[in-house]
Parts: C-alpha cells; structure tokens; sequence
C-alpha cells in the first residue's frame, strides 16, 4: 500500500488559503511576512524526490498547472511523475502526465496499489476528504509565526473526525517557522 502524505504550509491558526498568492487578503504569506530562511524549506525539495506521484485537488491543480510546468529548475521530478487530480468537472487536464480521478474511492484505489509516496499539496477540500476516509499516512506541516483569522484551513469543525498523531520529526527555524511531521497513527 502507497503511503499518502498531506504537506502544508499552515499558519498558526490553521489557515493554508493562499500562502504564495491568490483571494485571499494577505495573499503570498509564506514569503511576504516571515523572513526566508533557506533551512527551513529543506523538506520542500526532500518530498519531491521521495513522492513517486502527486495528488491535487481542482482549485489546487488550477493554480499550480499554469506555473509548475516552467518550473523545470525547482520542480523537476515534480514535473516528470505521475499527476493526479480529484474532479468531477475537469476533462483534459494540460500539465504532463496528470489524469483525473473522479472520487475519494478513486484515491483509495490508487494507494492500495504498487508504488511509492503520493504527495498531497495545498488542496484544502480534498485533504479534508482524505482524512474523513482515513486514507492520510502522514503530515508534512511548515507552521508559520502568523494569525491570518480568515481562510481555508486544513483543520475545523466541518467534520467530527479524530486522529491521534504521532510527532516523528521537528525542527524550529530562526524565522519562528516550526517543522512538524506526524504520522497518523493506526
């Protein structure tokens, strides 16, 4: 069974709406209000070469598929493996190797086969999804020192669904930026 790992940027507060640009009012966070401090990303550029696929929601693959794809520097293998994203609307998805999974079953389906990690990135409602179905092996979070109040969030009182996690690595970064990986445990 593939593992399948949810990774966020996420501010303290639990907000994940926007971090490098879009609706929402302090839209690009990650980098506009914390100082860059390059240790801190270190994760980053280890989840691309240990996912063997990545698994996106619609509003997440819009957002991305226009900017990855000329990314080829920073997002190599990103760009090369297999990509999937969860839609009932989307039909011909543009960026390389990507195909479209219609359901949480769909995803269910494609963890129980043979392969390595699935990367989950952004894709606020679709994470959600995953962790009500209880397809989420791990978290990868990069909690930012910020209260944005408003926003999509990772976690919140739409569902009645409780893990208990277990920490398996953290970091502090001199920019207040806490590294914390959990699996969740079984």
């Amino acid at each position: 069974m593939r593992q399948l790992i949810v990774t966020e940027f996420i501010s303290l507060d639990g907000v994940i709406d926007s971090p490098g640009g879009g609706p929402h009012p302090h839209a690009g966070w990650t980098f506009k209000q914390v100082p860059f401090v390059e240790e801190a990303y270190e994760i980053k550029g280890r989840e691309q070469l240990e996912a063997t696929a990545m698994l996106l929601g619609r509003v997440s693959y819009d957002e991305f598929a226009p900017v990855w794809p000329s990314m080829t520097d920073e997002f190599p293998q990103y760009n090369a493996m297999p990509k999937y994203v969860v839609s009932t609307t989307l039909e011909n998805p543009e960026w390389n190797n990507t195909s479209v999974l219609r359901s949480i079953e769909d995803v269910a389906t494609l963890k129980q086969g043979d392969g390595g990690p699935i990367i989950v990135h952004g894709s606020a409602t679709l994470a959600k999804g995953l962790a009500a179905a209880g397809l989420v092996d791990r978290y990868h979070l990069l909690v930012f020192p910020l209260l944005l109040g408003a926003g999509r969030r990772l976690f919140d009182d739409t569902a009645d669904t409780m893990q208990t996690l277990d920490l398996i690595e953290h970091e502090v970064y001199s920019n207040g930026i806490i590294k914390a990986v959990y699996d969740v445990a079984r």
